[in-house]
């Protein structure tokens, strides 16, 4: 818990938080991932479709002034990061072997 903007405490989640979240729901989706947490630079969730192992993306999440949003490697936000399972239908979209 960490004071919010009025000083009370309120439950603020990590972009490390966010990112385990996503990565669970698309494990249970049948995908493999790994946080990735390079020196100087932002983590991000790395994810491989197992059946079609260059079928990869590495995923951020990133606070706005309009919340948290889980965005592509690109530079184009997925959904915002409240929608962990609409995320995961986005991700296994593009990851898709199909």
């Amino acid at each position: 818990m960490t004071p919010d903007d009025t000083g009370t405490a309120a439950s603020v989640k990590t972009r490390i938080e966010y990112l385990e979240e996503l990565g669970d729901e698309l494990v249970r989706r049948g995908f493999r991932v790994r946080i990735n947490v390079p020196r100087g630079q932002a983590p991000s969730l790395h994810v491989m479709n197992p059946d079609a192992s260059v079928l990869t993306e590495n995923i951020l999440a990133e606070r706005g002034a309009d919340g948290w949003w889980y965005w592509w490697s690109w530079g184009e936000h997925i959904t915002a990061a409240g929608d962990t399972p609409g995320a995961a239908d986005r991700i296994a979209r593009v990851l898709s072997a199909d």
